[in-house]
């Protein structure tokens, strides 16, 4: 639904070209928002996309020789954003702003706004998509100074902001995640067991690992424990998806790559997921995705997770993910059935709840450009 105040717009600055051809969990949901109802953004700056969505309108930014060398070599790196954002912009109309996870275009940003004399006209909004603090203190009093509002993934995240920093002077929102639960679903049992019997599993008990092969996302520490689970237990199978093929090893399958849109044959035909990040997230996709697939998820206390998974109601959490050790004893406990969680709300970290969350942000900005 579009703002019925013709005073007020919605702007998306990104430096990816939306929509966005390849897997990206921002970029997922914008798109899934945009082309939903609800959507209330009325201009998107960035570089032009192979194709567009046809109920926005655009600010294309510049990709020539002359930008490209204003990027790598001058400190107006960002001229051909503040450019196109300038075509769209005027001293009449009321603005929101929203900015994801580009801590360096804020400041250009900023001080374009402030050099049309239309910064108190404007309310910007930077979308914050991981968990630690990205700022030192030097530049954080400034950086948060010239925002409205920053949008964190998690309470967690929050809480660690609130105690890293002396001044967080700028307003704070937490807008989860969200997923298409109509394609990531759980099955029922009849349709879980074909699935299994088209993969050549019915007797095995399948995990799966999804991400990309970085020493951060902790596969080697899975594979560790693996080894010696699968001493004991032969009827199960782990399935690694994401990554090219290590080493051949007893029980584990290498799938590599798998278009997103493949992925929910894989988490619904399985039984455990293994989220064994050594970093700290924001929040992994990849693990509500699970969630919603009926698969008990086994995952690192790190960063958002532990929120995600809602202090271990909705799955088993790993103090020290840098055990393998750790990661064997879960998976033993939950072959011997001694792993249990709740079944998980049907709109929990949903696109639909995302959608109505962008909203509300939304419809709250409108109201305290008017304080």
């Amino acid at each position: 639904m579009k703002n019925d105040l013709l005073n007020y717009k919605v702007i998306l600055i990104s430096q990816l070209s939306l929509p966005f051809s390849k897997i990206g969990s921002w970029t997922t949901l914008y798109k899934n928002y945009i082309c939903s109802d609800f959507n209330q953004i009325d201009y998107i700056v960035c570089e032009r996309p192979s194709v567009v969505f046809n109920n926005v309108k655009y600010s294309f930014v510049k990709n020539n020789l002359i930008t490209k060398i204003y990027r790598k070599f001058t400190d107006k790196r960002y001229l051909s954003y503040t450019r196109a954002l300038g075509k769209i912009v005027n001293n009449e109309e009321k603005y929101i702003i929203q900015i994801v996870d580009n801590f360096g275009i804020v400041k250009h940003i900023v001080a374009f706004l402030e050099n049309m004399k239309i910064r108190d006209n404007c309310y910007v909004q930077f979308f914050y998509h991981g968990f630690p603090p990205f700022l030192d203190h030097q530049k954080s009093d400034i950086f948060f100074e010239s925002i409205n509002e920053m949008i964190l993934l998690t309470h967690e995240s929050y809480l660690v902001h609130k105690k890293y920093y002396k001044s967080l002077p700028c307003k704070i929102e937490i807008l989860h995640n969200g997923i298409d639960h109509k394609r990531f679903y759980k099955l029922d049992e009849s349709n879980k067991n074909l699935y299994k019997k088209r993969f050549n599993v019915s007797d095995k008990t399948i995990f799966v690992w999804c991400s990309q092969d970085r020493p951060k996302k902790g596969l080697h520490i899975v594979l560790e424990a693996w080894k010696k689970v699968y001493k004991k237990h032969k009827n199960i199978e782990l399935w690694i998806i994401g990554c090219e093929p290590k080493s051949k090893q007893e029980g584990v399958i290498y799938f590599g790559e798998i278009p997103n849109d493949n992925i929910a044959t894989y988490l619904q035909t399985a039984d455990c997921y293994l989220f064994s990040s050594l970093c700290q997230e924001g929040f992994p996709l990849s693990l509500t995705e699970a969630l919603h697939c009926g698969c008990y998820c086994i995952a690192s206390s790190m960063g958002g997770v532990p929120e995600v998974l809602q202090y271990g109601k909705l799955g088993k959490l790993i103090e020290n993910p840098h055990f393998a050790s750790e990661w064997e004893v879960a998976i033993e406990d939950f072959l011997k059935k001694q792993l249990f969680f709740e079944k998980i709300p049907e709109n929990l970290y949903s696109s639909e709840s995302w959608n109505q969350g962008m909203k509300n942000i939304i419809d709250n900005a409108k109201n305290n450009i008017d304080e």
